[in-house]
């Protein structure tokens, strides 16, 4: 009986872990403007991209999680430039206090 009682208890335990760990991740559509994390925000050591999007009367910014100054995007924003009407589709987690979207797919107005 108390096998089955621990073995229960370590069952909702995981599972109540399982729920959390799902719900850091968001699934997200963002749009706005796509500028390079160390040319415009001096935020990053090296070139990456990030989707800064407007959230009431402050701006968010969205760190990239793909290949920086290798994405075919990014030659638009290197320098100091940048994109507006970006929307990028992916999934946002937090890391080191910063929010992380990873892209499934980022769409640029041409």
């Amino acid at each position: 009986m108390v096998r089955a009682m621990f073995l229960a208890a370590v069952a909702v335990a995981g599972w109540s872990a399982l729920g959390a760990w799902a719900d850091e991740k968001k699934d997200v559509k963002l749009t706005g403007t796509l500028v390079c994390g160390k040319c415009a925000l001096k935020a990053t050591p090296k070139c990456a991209n990030v989707l800064q999007v407007k959230d009431g009367d402050k701006t968010v910014n969205y760190f990239l999680d793909d290949a920086g100054a290798k994405e075919e995007y990014h030659e638009g924003v290197c320098g100091g430039d940048k994109v507006e009407n970006v929307t990028v589709t992916g999934t946002v987690t937090e890391k080191d206090g910063k929010k992380v979207l990873k892209p499934a797919k980022v769409e640029t107005k041409k």
